[in-house]
């Protein structure tokens, strides 16, 4: 369903807050009132003043774009002499296979674990990470050789993410509804965080000064919004409509800081929560299973994988204003990856068709559809621009 906010129902939403209360409605969301689905101006909150960081995190180079230094081809010194390599996890077969994109071919397939989720590069991008929720640990590779080393306990690892100082590993324990936070050389459990109110936690994204975290409840219809310097939970946000079946996916900081676009598989589209994560501002739809949100290299792009109808949405990364749409031919469920070091594809898992799909950021044009295993998920392109990685599938700043 495609749906529209009237401006007199948007600006009685945004006086009443719309953040705490399980029970409330916003037109043009399936069960709720709604017309036709375009997009209303807002005022977005500005950026976190740069003069209050979280101590240790690299310094913002551009309040306007938080991702200027992952432009194309910004390669730190980190990764020199790294291998170009696509790690694909699957979650149905256990296993990571390598892809060589010079070639689009498969180079090595390694027995990883009993449920593969993501694979993640550390913050020092030294480190590539293999989590096995099932099984209960990571898998680590080097990305200079592309080889798997021996794996190591986590808790429950359905994602992993660092926080912007490099002080922590977060697992995102989604089966047990809270976080971990590991030192990142050692591997020891420093703490957790409890989240009960948010099934479903597993994607995240820090605000420009580094002391936010806002994680997605997938099965809860909201977010949990976390310090990250205590790592206290601050707050629980509702969207203004909860699915809690396949709801609140993946989360993306726009480049100024103004706005996190949270993609939600059953509405079909993006809820735009504000800067400082206290409200939901608005609803952007894209298309059926909205799931991942990735930026292109010169951030003014975001693009959102439409996984139940085989299309990727081309969105302004500022507005959030629609650009075009580019379709699979023949279909498919398009859903984790990432840009490469130029920018100039975009690689995803086809989660549910047992395939690879390079596309090229020009034109939406496949280049190339590469047979995967049993369920890929969320593939990590090597190597990548940025100073520092936040996780996830190459979250990099």
């Amino acid at each position: 369903m495609r749906v529209r906010l009237t401006a007199v129902v948007l600006s009685v939403f945004l006086a009443a807050g719309c953040s705490s209360d399980a029970g409330s409605s916003m037109p043009g969301m399936p069960g709720m009132d709604g017309g036709t689905g375009t997009s209303v101006p807002h005022l977005p909150t500005p950026p976190a003043p740069a003069g209050n960081p979280l101590p240790g995190m690299p310094a913002v180079p551009d309040p306007h774009d938080v991702d200027a230094a992952a432009g194309a081809g910004m390669l730190s010194p980190a990764v020199a002499g790294d291998k170009p390599l696509v790690y694909v996890p699957h979650s149905g077969s256990g296993d990571v296979w390598v892809i060589d994109p010079a070639t689009f071919r498969v180079v090595a397939k390694y027995p990883a674990g009993k449920e593969l989720q993501h694979v993640v590069p550390s913050w020092d991008l030294r480190t590539l990470y293999a989590t096995d929720d099932r099984g209960d640990h990571v898998l680590p590779f080097d990305p200079k050789t592309g080889l798997p080393g021996k794996a190591f306990p986590v808790v429950d690892p359905y994602n992993m993410y660092f926080t912007p100082d490099g002080r922590y590993a977060i697992s995102v324990a989604e089966r047990l509804r809270k976080l971990v936070w590991y030192d990142p050389h050692t591997w020891q459990a420093h703490d957790e965080t409890p989240v009960p109110e948010c099934a479903g936690i597993d994607h995240a994204d820090f605000s420009p000064d580094g002391r936010t975290a806002v994680f997605t409840c997938e099965f809860a219809g909201r977010v949990a919004v976390v310090d990250v310097a205590s790592h206290h939970l601050l707050r629980m946000i509702d969207m203004p409509h909860r699915n809690t079946r396949m709801g609140p996916q993946d989360i993306k900081l726009a480049p100024d800081g103004s706005v996190y676009y949270i993609a939600d598989s059953d509405a079909n589209g993006l809820w735009v929560l504000d800067g400082a994560a206290t409200k939901v501002l608005r609803f952007i739809p894209t298309g059926r299973g909205a799931h991942g949100l990735y930026l292109s290299r010169d951030a003014k792009q975001l693009y959102v994988t439409n996984r139940h109808e085989g299309s990727v949405s081309v969105l302004d990364a500022y507005t959030g204003a629609p650009v075009t749409v580019w379709h699979i031919p023949g279909g498919g469920s398009p859903d984790m990856g990432n840009v490469t070091a130029d920018g100039t594809q975009l690689w995803l898992s086809g989660r549910y068709d047992r395939v690879v799909y390079v596309l090229s950021t020009k034109d939406g044009s496949v280049l190339a559809k590469i047979p995967a295993g049993n369920e890929p998920h969320g593939l990590c392109v090597w190597p990548q621009p940025g100073r520092y990685s936040l996780g996830h599938t190459g979250i990099t700043r």
